[in-house]
């Protein structure tokens, strides 16, 4: 049924919404996310699942509801510092399971949706991904139909008359944040094109790296994208023609992702983008990536040590990032695709982030899943290397000032 705005906090009285689900990014059913906050006591005892978020309020969650996350990304990052996110380490393609037994909040679900077609469906829009997945286990759906969120396919439908309720709004997408490259990050996006070969297959995070990445490959020839998100980086690269997708073993010539994070230029494009916006249990399990032989993920890292063991979730003991799909992609590539990449700058705050020894005992990605580590001071080569080459490989590519530094420090058996 339709209702007011006004009438939400109402509404999630009377369902009990303590266990609550929404998307990420862009998503977010914003002025859903606002009644249920608006709703929240000090005694709720309220638990919710958000992902990447950039929605303030969540920066600072009112008492009564606790944030649980597969990492501390977006605003999250400040909540976490509060100690207001629980964080659980998990694969991304772990998350369908945990949702079905129960470990993650879903009972309530919040959703974005596109304007309903002739027959009244209405489509996940640009933030299809966990969220798909989540709603089979959801007792309550409550909509927000956008009628600026675009269509999509790839996803579930969801019909009008199957929500416990909805309001309508016409209202912009939340916009990314984003940042140019710094010279560092530009170096390591040319660093790591020359390694990426022509008809590849690419999955990619989000930031300045691998946006950089996909701007470097414009002078490649028909690439394609099986990845968890995608950004307005891959505009550049379908305006020149060299994302066609045409060697995709699987998917041919489509664009296959979970959800889109960027501007509102990304948004306007996609409705003229052959694309499909597909949930977890699709992108990223062992039984859609083991079929593409010329995968080529491109992951990042907080820390890395000489062996190639990486860290992308803590620094200095602070949550910053998450497991997220990185092992999913670094596995595949690896092991059944063309090329696992992990870039990462050489310094933060002027300390290295290669290390002998990987501080904090986070390992988000093992060192054998690791074909590649890049930073703006080259490429290291990992791939079929033993031990005490991976070593001087990836000190060759620290920050000259540390690099004698790593050498002395070095165990006898890698000298």
């Amino acid at each position: 049924m339709k209702i007011a705005a006004a009438k939400l906090a109402d509404l999630f009285a009377t369902l009990n919404a303590n266990e609550v689900i929404w998307g990420q990014g862009l998503a977010e059913p914003t002025p859903l996310i606002d009644a249920f906050l608006d709703a929240i006591t000090p005694t709720s005892n309220a638990r919710v699942f958000a992902g990447v978020t950039f929605h303030p309020r969540l920066a600072n969650p009112p008492t009564g509801v606790t944030v649980v996350s597969y990492g501390a990304l977006g605003v999250l990052r400040s909540a976490w510092q509060h100690g207001l996110v629980d964080v659980v380490p998990c694969n991304y393609s772990s998350l369908p399971r945990l949702f079905a037994e129960g470990h993650l909040p879903c009972a309530t679900a919040l959703v974005q949706l596109s304007p309903p077609d002739s027959n009244g469906n209405c489509t996940l829009g640009v933030g299809v991904d966990y969220l798909a997945d989540a709603l089979g286990h959801a007792r309550h759906i409550i909509g927000e139909i956008n009628q600026q969120m675009p269509a999509t396919t790839g996803g579930p439908t969801i019909a009008l008359h199957s929500l416990d309720a909805y309001i309508e709004t016409d209202r912009p997408l939340a916009v990314a944040p984003d940042r140019p490259a710094n010279a560092a990050e530009q170096a390591i996006g040319r660093h790591v094109a020359g390694l990426i070969p022509d008809k590849a297959t690419l999955q990619f995070g989000v930031g300045p790296v691998p946006s950089e990445v996909i701007r470097s490959l414009t002078s490649h020839r028909d690439l394609g994208v099986h990845s968890g998100l995608i950004t307005d980086a891959v505009l550049d690269l379908v305006a020149c023609g060299v994302l066609t997708g045409a060697y995709k073993e699987r998917d041919a010539g489509v664009i296959v992702t979970g959800t889109a994070i960027g501007s509102a230029t990304l948004v306007a494009a996609i409705a003229e983008l052959d694309i499909a916006f597909r949930p977890v249990t699709y992108t990223h399990t062992p039984q859609t990536l083991s079929q593409f032989r010329r995968l080529v993920a491109i992951n990042s890292a907080v820390d890395v040590d000489v062996s190639g063991q990486v860290n992308a979730e803590v620094r200095n003991g602070q949550h910053v990032g998450a497991v997220g799909g990185q092992l999913d992609f670094t596995r595949a590539a690896a092991q059944t695709g063309a090329l696992s990449i992990i870039t990462l700058k050489a310094t933060n705050d002027g300390a290295s982030t290669i290390h002998c020894q990987l501080p904090g005992g986070v390992v988000t990605s093992p060192r054998a899943d690791v074909d590649a580590i890049v930073t703006e001071h080259g490429v290291a080569w990992l791939r079929g290397q033993t031990l005490r080459a991976r070593a001087q490989a990836l000190i060759a590519i620290a920050d000259p000032v540390h690099r004698d530094m790593l050498t002395q420090n070095l165990p006898p058996h890698l000298r």
